[in-house]
């Protein structure tokens, strides 16, 4: 099959190396290279004529037009589209760019990554509007037909129309759970009048005496003077009832529309098919317009994977690592016993839970760290083979992130010729893997590209990752080679203005993996490796995913409780000796040994030890044994027993001199013991 580049000059608006492109294109596997002036103009019949196999075409403006001329063709197999126009060619450095072209190109050929397992929704449009009574019908008035719409009015501000075209509800204290095609929504009938039951004959409202009641069909409080005559006048249909007692009530609905101020979802997120426009007309035409569409069934990727087995969050009701729940901005994450559970129709894939995880046991998959480090490889590799130097990345997403970027180009200076934007589903999806590993491959410079719509805590979360990427960076010699994590009012400054880091002698040639750790251990060796200060032992900060602990040996009774709480496997015991030994590379310093520790004999150490000794078992503290009192056969830690007879000695089973030897004797000898005894206890005597 043949694969086909289709380049276009934007009529003549970016430089154009063709032999260039055509040799960066060829090296990543590209059969031919078509450029063009004005592909979306007069040169569309001979784009049309020419196009043939997998074809990739650069110009991401007129991807429709032009998909609809390749379909027209039988000889095209697939049509993808990139961009090198906002990314690369309009640049005031656009004369230099063409490395970074060549680079954008060979990435662009890369084969999608392999699919993920997807999370279906099922809609059949059941969509509750909640609202002030009259602006709720107005809006309902607008949907009906194309869903089908219920209403709860939450006050008697309107009328209720003739015909009863849709279900219309009052009530307040209105809580809803859930997502699209499965929300759950809760309230309570405040009213005395059941809308539901309520036949809108009038009776009541010509009954009551003090016009209590209107057309909305709910009885004005403030003005019923508890006559009770609508009561009567309802009769058999019961839909009057100032007594109610059973107030709760509760429906599911495949989508829900907010007209109220009040939140119902008080996460950054809230769940797909939960609407909130407030009262701007643009937002709620917008709402309305996509409402309208959600019936059917729906997929989204599955964004994580999860290996519980590595989860740092709790042993034995001990509460470790906490990160993912703190950060995630859906409320998609919640404590499951030793684990957690992750709801998957509530994520939205940002990714930050997978960068704050220390374990890796949350492991981004859209896409996975192998197929992302895959693009920066060849984006890095691309770029210097074609003349690039000091290869800096931006990291961005593919909405707001590459909106800027575009705005930059049509507006401002474009993007330096030497950063290479890399597009990311969340600029949270990355995280100290990535970002270390994309030096490793040469880069100079990293950054993070946030805008204004993401969650106040990735910023703070990507920022303190930052630093300890910059901590060891720093460390080792890599001088100016930063991660720097900027907003779109510094973007353009931190581009053009930030110094050129110091790169690795040699660029790594191993792939990244998706195992986190093991990742790290990779890139870690190969910046040590090639660090112009080698620094194997890097102090780091409070929070840090690296360090070792300390262990007190004056208050440890080697009971080892700790090293049946670490999730890790960091901390173990030895078969062959009294000892506690700790593997410094698996420790994620989740903190859960520190509370386990029934002598607080353990410290948190933050730091990164880079020495071959990390990965190997050292002995954290020795016990010695004491022997059985009777028998002398080794009965256990020396201090562990004496701890337990201090503890002991002044409970009422052990009364007296004898009684309070047996703790320090083993379960032979005790039985012994107590047999022997002259004056054995006997629980008769003992005192209430």
């Amino acid at each position: 099959m043949t694969c086909q580049v289709n380049l276009c000059s934007c009529n003549r608006t970016m430089p154009f190396d063709a032999d260039a492109f055509a040799k960066a294109a060829a090296s990543a596997g590209a059969t031919s290279v078509q450029t063009f002036d004005a592909m979306c103009q007069h040169q569309l019949a001979r784009f049309g004529d020419v196009v043939d196999g997998d074809t990739l075409v650069a110009c991401t403006q007129e991807a429709r037009l032009l998909g609809e001329a390749a379909s027209d063709s039988p000889k095209v197999s697939t049509v993808r589209f990139f961009n090198i126009r906002e990314k690369a060619g309009w640049s005031k450095e656009a004369s230099f760019a063409t490395p970074k072209i060549a680079a954008l190109i060979a990435q662009a050929m890369l084969p999608d990554p392999a699919p993920t397992t997807q999370v279906s929704y099922k809609s059949a449009g059941q969509t509750l509007i909640i609202g002030s009574m009259a602006d709720a019908l107005a809006v309902a008035d607008v949907l009906n037909g194309s869903v089908s719409v219920s209403v709860l009015a939450t006050d008697a501000a309107g009328e209720l129309p003739g015909t009863r075209d849709y279900s219309v509800i009052s009530g307040a204290k209105v809580a809803v759970t859930g997502w699209l095609g499965a929300f759950t929504v809760d309230w309570q009938q405040a009213n005395p009048i059941d809308l539901d039951a309520c036949t809108r004959c009038n009776a009541c409202v010509r009954a009551c005496p003090e016009s209590a009641i209107d057309l909305s069909y709910q009885v004005n409080l403030d003005l019923c003077k508890s006559h009770r005559s609508c009561v009567a006048a309802c009769g058999d249909i019961q839909a009057i009832d100032f007594s109610r007692a059973d107030v709760k009530r509760s429906a599911t609905f495949d989508v829900v529309l907010n007209l109220t101020s009040e939140l119902f979802f008080t996460q950054h997120q809230p769940p797909q098919g939960y609407f909130a426009p407030g009262t701007e007309p643009m937002a709620r035409i917008k709402a309305i317009a996509e409402i309208a569409t959600l019936k059917g069934e729906f997929e989204k990727p599955k964004f994580f994977n999860y290996r519980p087995n590595i989860c740092a969050h709790s042993r034995n009701k001990k509460t470790g690592c906490t990160q993912c729940i703190d950060i995630c901005s859906t409320k998609a994450i919640a404590p499951k016993g030793d684990h957690i559970e992750v709801t998957p129709q509530l994520c939205m894939g940002c990714g930050a839970c997978t960068t704050v995880c220390p374990s890796g046991a949350l492991a981004y998959v859209v896409p996975r760290v192998s197929d992302l480090g895959t693009q920066l490889k060849t984006l890095l590799r691309t770029f210097h083979a074609s003349g690039g130097r000091d290869a800096a990345l931006l990291l961005h997403d593919a909405s707001a992130g590459m909106a800027s970027i575009g705005e930059l180009a049509r507006k401002g200076d474009g993007l330096p010729a030497r950063y290479l934007p890399l597009t990311l589903e969340h600029p949270a999806a990355a995280g100290l893997d990535v970002w270390l590993g994309a030096f490793a491959y040469g880069a100079t410079a990293l950054t993070v590209f946030i805008t204004e719509d993401i969650a106040p805590q990735y910023s703070t979360a990507l920022k303190a990752q930052a630093d300890i990427a910059n901590m060891i960076l720093s460390a080792l010699g890599y001088q100016d080679a930063n991660v720097r994590v900027v907003t779109e009012q510094s973007l353009a400054a931190t581009l053009w203005t930030s110094p050129r880091g110091l790169a690795v002698r040699v660029p790594a040639t191993f792939n990244l993996s998706n195992d986190k750790r093991g990742t790290l251990d990779a890139v870690f060796a190969h910046l040590l490796e090639h660090a112009p200060t080698p620094t194997p032992l890097i102090a780091l900060t409070k929070g840090s995913p690296f360090g070792e602990i300390a262990v007190n040996a004056d208050k440890c009774t080697m009971c080892l409780a700790c090293v049946g709480s670490c999730p890790e496997g960091a901390l173990a015991d030895n078969p062959e000796a009294p000892q506690l030994r700790f593997i410094e590379s698996k420790c994620v310093q989740c903190g859960i040994c520190e509370k386990t520790c029934p002598e607080q004999a353990i410290t948190l150490v933050p730091r990164l030890n880079l020495t071959a000794e990390a990965k190997k078992p050292r002995v954290l503290n020795i016990a010695e044994i004491l022997g059985c009192s009777r028998c002398g056969k080794p009965l256990g830690a020396k201090k562990m027993i004496e701890n337990m007879f201090s503890k002991l000695s002044t409970h009422s089973m052990f009364p007296d001199d004898a009684s309070r030897a047996r703790i320090k004797m083993c379960a032979d000898c005790r039985v012994v013991d107590l047999y022997t005894d002259e004056n054995p206890l006997d629980i008769r005597n003992m005192a209430k």
